[in-house]
């Protein structure tokens, strides 16, 4: 029985992501060690429009997974996704072992601060807003001074 790493990308129901989102995206994980595998990294990954609405979504989150699993239990873990309500899409790959470590180091690296839930950034954390995305506005130097 051979355990590999496969890469799972969800999308998820924006509207009940956006309600719970650690409660949704704990039932990721949850499904995941219940069906014997160990989670190597879970983050969120983006929100966009869908090209084309699915069963009425028209709007998706995006979850990246990276996980470790007996691959005969990979058939389980799918038919677990078709029948969660929260889970629109879903995609598995294997991950070819020799680049594994690359690709888990890229996504910790990657991961955006605002993808933590309240539980992970702890009861201290605050939240800090990039210089970009300051509410204050600047004058550029292209500006004419009024």
């Amino acid at each position: 029985m051979a355990e590999n790493v496969y890469e799972g990308m969800f999308i998820l129901d924006s509207n009940q992501y956006g309600r719970d989102p650690g409660g949704v995206s704990g039932q990721i994980v949850k499904m995941l060690e219940s069906a014997g595998g160990s989670v190597m990294v879970s983050r969120l990954w983006d929100e966009r429009r869908l090209a084309f609405p699915i069963d009425g979504h028209r709007k998706g989150t995006y979850w990246l997974t990276y996980f470790r699993l007996n691959s005969q239990n990979l058939a389980g873990i799918q038919r677990q996704c078709d029948l969660n309500d929260v889970i629109v899409r879903n995609l598995f790959l294997k991950v070819d072992p020799r680049i594994v470590d690359a690709l888990v180091e890229h996504a910790l690296a990657s991961r955006a601060p605002s993808s933590e839930t309240a539980e992970e950034k702890g009861p201290d954390a605050v939240d800090k807003k990039a210089p970009a995305e300051s509410s204050v506005d600047e004058k550029t130097d292209n500006a004419p001074d009024e």
